[in-house]
């Protein structure tokens, strides 16, 4: 890095009220090529790049040179573990178990040998997740008899910690049951009296073996705490369907349409036509929105989801932990990822995956001016792309991260970014 970089980057890094940004050429999602002024955490305007003008119209802002790479908002992983992952740990093989409760035994085993607290695990991850562009997430944290509050705690410390660089949302996620983990309903509970923003579930019928208990205290808690929901439900079939339409209809009973979200339901993936117009019917009606990372198997189907108006959005899941020995925690590798399972082909269909990571996982978060308009939030990325299909398709570069107006990576001078 020059020092004239260097000095940029310690002019943009100071308090954001005080330096204006300039974004000079780049190209919005709508090919328009543009300058971006970004001033108080905010977009302040958005002007036509006039190339022959050779110097900015703010000259009290520190401009980035861009050279019409494509400009997009921050994007958003809707699902992940935080508390999980082996990032920032040595490798750990991957071992094979028999079914999701014996696995979620031989994940405590494992996560209390790796030597490496939650909080440093964490931070690496989600140090990644920024320096790929990513500017909110919903990170799942295991809520169990055992650890108890303890790794909503370490991640307390981590979401504030990332505060000026990543919104982190937390759900407090009974990955030991609730009904058949003695104790968890009160944990769930205390975790959401804590600070927690979300109460999650799993598997009402496959892990609890009791649809209606576990369903009661989930919504009962979220209706006490005025708490948004977001369960994991991998039951699949008949048992899955009906339970997706029982989480509609205390959906639409409480009235908490847009603030209920199921993750995975590969139920939806495993039933007739009939079967899944009737439960997208009721899930569109209900606003419960669906999270899918594109499973090679049982991949819910997008299409017909949209056409019932359920909200689609995705996240990463699980990334290098106990459950899952992949991951890079890349959301533009993830578009990819349902861009294949889905078989989406055209630039329409890469943009809808697209929407998956930015637009759509906004709205179901509840990420309030959201976008690329004057007056929305300054979260941003740019990209080494053209356009939003060859974002999804070519696993482009990352030149620059913004996060509430501010450059939060990469370093200035290491890719297309020109500063001064």
């Amino acid at each position: 890095m020059t020092d004239k970089e260097l000095r940029m980057r310690q002019s943009v890094d100071s308090s954001r009220t005080s330096t204006p940004v300039e974004l000079v050429n780049v190209t919005l999602p709508d090919g328009r090529c543009v300058d971006v002024l970004l001033r108080d955490g905010r977009i302040a305007s958005i002007d036509e790049h006039r190339p022959d003008t050779g110097k900015s119209a703010h000259r009290e802002a520190t401009s980035i040179q861009l050279d019409g790479a494509l400009l997009l908002p921050a994007l958003v992983d809707g699902h992940c573990h935080l508390d999980k992952t082996f990032f920032g740990a040595p490798w750990q093989p991957h071992r094979a178990a028999g079914s999701i409760r014996q696995r979620t035994v031989d994940e405590r085993a494992l996560r209390n040998a790796v030597g490496v607290s939650v909080a440093q695990r964490a931070t690496a991850l989600a140090n990644r997740m920024v320096s790929l562009g990513t500017g909110h997430i919903r990170s799942h944290v295991d809520i169990d008899p055992v650890g108890k509050l303890d790794g909503l705690h370490a991640l307390f410390e981590v979401r504030e910690a990332f505060r000026d660089r990543l919104g982190i949302q937390l759900v407090a996620f009974p990955q030991s049951g609730i009904v058949t983990a003695k104790g968890v309903a009160d944990l769930l509970d205390a975790a959401l009296s804590e600070g927690a923003d979300l109460i999650g579930g799993l598997d009402p019928a496959g892990f609890d073996g009791d649809v209606d208990g576990q369903l009661d205290i989930v919504f009962g808690l979220a209706d006490r705490h005025g708490s948004g929901i977001d369960i994991h439900l991998h039951d699949g079939g008949e048992v899955g369907t009906q339970q997706l339409r029982a989480i509609a209809e205390r959906t639409k009973a409480l009235g908490l349409s847009g603030k209920v979200a199921v993750s995975h339901a590969y139920a939806l993936g495993q039933i007739d036509e009939h079967e899944l117009a009737r439960t997208a019917a009721a899930l569109g009606a209900a606003g419960v929105a669906i999270m899918t990372n594109g499973p090679s198997r049982s991949m819910p189907p997008l299409r017909a989801l949209r056409e019932h108006g359920v909200r689609v959005f995705s996240g990463s899941d699980n990334i290098r932990d106990a459950w899952w020995p992949y991951g890079t925690a890349d959301m533009l590798e993830r578009a990819t990822i349902i861009g294949l399972q889905a078989e989406l082909m055209s630039d329409d269909d890469l943009k809808y995956a697209s929407s998956l990571i930015t637009d759509s996982a906004a709205e179901v978060l509840g990420i309030t001016d959201y976008g690329l308009h004057p007056g929305c939030r300054a979260d941003l990325v740019v990209i080494a792309a053209s356009s939003v299909p060859e974002a999804v398709a070519a696993h482009p570069e990352r030149l620059l991260v913004v996060h509430d107006g501010r450059v939060v990576g990469p370093v200035p001078g290491d890719g297309r970014a020109r500063w001064g």
